[in-house]
Parts: structure tokens; sequence; C-alpha cells
């Protein structure tokens, strides 16, 4: 595809990513750590990545079991290649995970009706710098966009860690370098059966 390089996954196989500077990809380093904090949770899960860029972070998921995947990223020319390195490592995994790819802004999407599917693991990298995480945040708590007991992982420069805000639990935090991840779950269930949900926990290795 024109306009596009290679990156790999962490099993050694080759994707797709969009040339430039437009994108920051997820280091090997924190997709390792994601993958193992959450690996628990990964078989038949579904997974929601937002910002999404190449899909390298869905396409790790799809690699360890994910049942549906569904990446959001309004850059065309990304989310063309996202795509295509979904589609090609489901395949490569017997094609039984679901694959989704959304072309649209991020807070327009989620100012929608969740539907009440909600997802079992949220990973959300936007860029550093571009002022979306407590609008983004604020979004996803509103709605059951989270299972009652999902994580969702955030992805953020080091010096500038998100406020998650009234409607999230801090469960856990890590530091690679300039990256960090917060991991969030909600304060309270959804309003589906009137119930409160437990905390859940991430796996004390990284």
């Amino acid at each position: 595809m024109n306009g596009s390089g290679q990156l790999r996954l962490i099993s050694g196989r080759r994707l797709l990513s969009p040339r430039g500077n437009g994108t920051r990809p997820t280091t090997a380093r924190v997709r390792e750590a994601v993958m193992n904090i959450v690996r628990p949770r990964l078989m038949d899960c579904r997974w929601l990545d937002l910002c999404s860029g190449s899909g390298v972070m869905a396409c790790e998921a799809i690699e360890r079991g994910a049942r549906a995947v569904t990446a959001v990223e309004k850059d065309p020319r990304c989310a063309s290649i996202c795509k295509r390195n979904l589609e090609d490592v489901a395949k490569a995994h017997s094609g039984r995970t679901e694959v989704t790819v959304i072309k649209r802004d991020l807070l327009l999407w989620l100012k929608q009706d969740c539907g009440g599917i909600g997802f079992d693991l949220i990973y959300f990298d936007p860029p550093y710098d571009g002022g979306l995480y407590q609008q983004t945040l604020s979004l996803l708590g509103e709605q059951c966009w989270l299972q009652p007991d999902g994580l969702l992982i955030c992805e953020h420069r080091s010096d500038q860690p998100p406020d998650p805000g009234e409607n999230w639990i801090e469960v856990d935090r890590r530091r690679y370098g300039n990256s960090s991840l917060v991991m969030i779950s909600r304060r309270e269930r959804c309003h589906r059966d009137g119930t409160d949900s437990r905390q859940p926990q991430t796996s004390p290795e990284a």
C-alpha cells in the first residue's frame, strides 16, 4: 500500500504502518506490558481501540483470542491501514474475530447511544497534546461503553497524567520512560440491573 511503512507485533508478524510524523505507534515495550496486564481478560473479550492508528494494539488482542475488536480512527489513511491490518491478522488466526473499523471523529462517535453493548477492554491512546483525554473519559463514563467489570487503559505522556474524573476509579498506574499507563474502572455499575459492580484488579506483573 502506498504511503505506508511497517512495524512488528510482539509475535514478529509484520503490519503496515502509516508513514510520516502524524502517528505515534505504541512501543513494543508498552504493548507487551499491556498484554501481560490484561492477559486473563483477553480470551473471547470485546476490545475497543480508540484513536487506533495502525491498529497495532487491537492486532495484539486478536492474536491473544479477542472475540471482537472495534477500532475508531478519524484519519482516512490510518483507518484504511488499520482495517487491512486487523483483517489480515484475524484471517491468520482462523478468522473467528469480528473486526469493525470506524472512520469517524472520536468525540462525535462517543456521543451516540452505545446501545447497551459494552466492551470488556478499552484502550485509549490519543495524540498526547490533542486535548482529548478529559472529554473522552467523560463521554465514556456517561454511557455503558465499558462493561461493569471491564478495564479502561489510557496511555499518556508520563509528565502529563490525565484526571480520570468522578465516574472512574484508578486501579493501577505504570510508567515506561516517557510513556505511562493508567488503568481505571467504572465507579458504579451501569444501571442495567440496579446493583453496584465490584472493582476489577489488574495483574501485578508488568
